[in-house]
């Protein structure tokens, strides 16, 4: 069976955790104990999240040389070779020797018209008190919305339209290999008048970037591991509860919220109608149940069904 596993930030570096190389190496460590049984027993191709680790990045660059910031599609790329990194080495310490893994630079082409670029709301870097962010919006000229009971930067988050690696992710598919690709959304690029490409300031969104990979690769399923167990209805109030199946149909009913939980349920939903496949929305620690149908919330065309049931 093909499985899309998409990480998220919030996997690989929990709510409040120091962006620390150690506190990252430990949490990547989680993840590859709850990915290594697929990969034993699945084509896998796996994404990731980057939110923390661009923010942090630019941050430190503003304060190093102000005056020469590194756009947001160099961070995208240093970012998901540094994740890309620790993923590939802790899940070949944990494979059989003659289980190949590969991180892939991947870069996504956009619009150049997309209204994203007009309305920056994808949420990047740490969390700020409001002092803090007021501060930042002088000083650097960023774009800060609510996070919760805090503040975090928000950037540009265009559609993905096509991923350019496509042909490289299926040979190494095809050779047996684990691919770690379109880390943090993928590299976002334009195409120039002429055909060549340019690197553009924003950040794709991890979850479409990894829909698109997953429809594309005409996957049986595609996993999308957090840090919660599942979707909930009312989620933040005391008639929470978690929702196990969903139709499309279904999905289209409830309202989920923006930048977190309804990104998710999008690039689920778009999945399943353009893909054929059955997608999974839940906890990292439960990837393996969650693929047999037994936890987390569930996608599907049929909502009876589960991603094991597939060839």
């Amino acid at each position: 069976m093909r499985v899309v596993i998409a990480l998220g930030g919030n996997a690989l570096l929990r709510r409040g955790q120091a962006l620390t190389a150690d506190n990252q190496r430990r949490n990547v460590e989680l993840a590859a104990e709850a990915l290594a049984p697929i990969a034993r027993d699945h084509q896998l191709v796996i994404s990731h999240g980057n939110g923390p680790q661009v923010g942090l990045l630019a941050l430190q660059g503003a304060a190093y040389q102000p005056e020469s910031v590194l756009p947001l599609d160099i961070l995208d790329a240093e970012t998901e070779g540094m994740i890309g990194y620790l993923i590939e080495q802790e899940l070949v310490n944990r494979l059989p020797r003659q289980r190949r893994c590969a991180t892939l630079l991947t870069q996504i082409e956009v619009d150049r018209d997309d209204p994203a670029f007009q309305h920056p709301a994808k949420p990047i870097g740490p969390v700020y008190e409001q002092l803090e962010a007021d501060k930042l919006v002088r000083d650097r000229g960023w774009c800060v919305a609510r996070d919760g009971a805090h503040y975090r930067r928000v950037v540009p988050s265009p559609i993905p339209r096509r991923i350019l690696e496509m042909s490289v992710i299926e040979l190494l598919i095809n050779q047996d290999v684990v691919v770690i690709c379109t880390g943090g959304g993928g590299i976002p690029v334009l195409r120039r008048a002429d055909g060549s490409l340019i690197g553009v300031e924003a950040v794709i969104d991890k979850d479409l970037a990894s829909s698109l990979l997953a429809r594309t690769l005409q996957a049986h399923a595609f996993l999308m591991l957090t840090d919660v167990d599942a979707v909930y209805r009312d989620w933040g109030t005391p008639k929470a509860q978690p929702i196990r199946r969903l139709s499309p149909r279904q999905a289209a009913r409830f309202s989920f919220a923006p930048g977190s939980m309804a990104p998710k349920v999008r690039a689920a939903v778009e999945f399943v109608e353009y893909g054929g496949g059955i997608a999974g929305i839940g906890a990292l620690g439960d990837a393996v149940s969650i693929l047999r149908g037994e936890s987390g919330t569930l996608i599907s065309r049929n909502p009876s069904d589960s991603a094991s049931s597939k060839p």
